[in-house]
């Protein structure tokens, strides 16, 4: 007896996976909160508002550089050269008819040299955003397949998603910098007042929580960028209305070899580019089960 696939809907799958990252970040929030309070209660007993003011000036100045330049830094990373509208003329035909049907401005356009089929949307917001996409998935891929991955870059683009992650990659930058500042503070200062028994304590929770912290917020970090992959596969099904396309495109990518690109960009891209990875370490879902979520739609 054959068991019938249970229908998934697009809208669904979208609030849902957003509610969930929203969570996850939460929790990257908790643990920043919690590190910062055990850091002024062994270290700066009262001043619990100088360790969060200290941690905020460093976050906003990395996020602020990060955020505005993203684009420039993304693209000068890969090597990405503009896509000429004539030679690229279906690149950039198809892009201007998805953002027609998402309402998004045309983002500007971009070719990387590579002979695997991926790509990436980067860019602060809809009016300075790029798209970008190797040779190999212009090659590659036909019509609906092509349309199937930009639409998954538009949704990205139309979510803010990389808004969402630079503030993400700045909180559990700034729980890695608070730990380092907490262990070594303890091999300067000696281990604190050992002499008073309830700090002693509160030093063996801050050693045990600096050493974890980093790690935990590491690990829901990545558990947010595939989040946020799973809710642009159903944007990109939203827009397109034909799930096909990008179902055939993620068979395709099945196929890629390793690419040679930088960590910090690995993660813009609409398939992991370094090659498959542990489930919890990775940035992207497994694409066997994106291609089953998209198959129920």
């Amino acid at each position: 007896m054959v068991t019938q696939q249970k229908h998934i809907s697009f809208y669904d799958q979208i609030s849902r996976n957003k509610l969930n990252s929203i969570a996850l970040i939460f929790i990257i929030f908790l643990v920043f909160l919690a590190l910062g309070y055990l850091v002024s209660l062994v270290f700066y007993r009262g001043s619990i508002f100088i360790v969060m003011s200290i941690s905020t000036v460093i976050s906003l100045l990395y996020i602020w550089l990060t955020y505005y330049y993203s684009d420039k830094i993304a693209l000068s990373s890969v090597g990405a050269k503009p896509a000429d509208p004539i030679k690229y003329r279906q690149y950039h035909s198809s892009i201007e008819g998805l953002c027609i049907a998402s309402g998004l401005p045309k983002p500007r356009l971009y070719i990387m040299e590579n002979p695997e089929i991926n790509a990436f949307a980067t860019g602060r917001n809809p009016k300075n955003s790029v798209v970008c996409v190797t040779t190999g998935a212009l090659q590659k891929l036909n019509k609906s397949e092509l349309e199937g991955v930009l639409a998954h870059e538009l949704s990205h683009v139309r979510n803010y998603d990389i808004r969402f992650m630079t503030l993400v990659v700045v909180m559990v930058g700034a729980i890695s910098i608070m730990s380092q500042m907490f262990l070594r503070s303890l091999y300067y200062k000696g281990g604190g007042d050992s002499d008073n028994k309830g700090n002693a304590i509160l030093i063996i929770i801050g050693i045990v929580l600096a050493i974890l912290a980093p790690i935990l917020t590491q690990l829901v970090q990545f558990a947010i960028s595939r989040k946020r992959e799973f809710v642009a596969d159903a944007g990109s099904v939203q827009i397109t209305r034909y799930p096909a396309g990008l179902i055939s495109a993620l068979k395709k990518i099945k196929g890629n070899q390793p690419m040679q690109v930088n960590k910090t960009t690995a993660s813009l891209f609409i398939a992991n580019p370094s090659g498959k990875l542990g489930a919890l370490m990775s940035t992207h879902p497994d694409i066997n089960e994106r291609i089953k979520i998209l198959e129920a739609m």
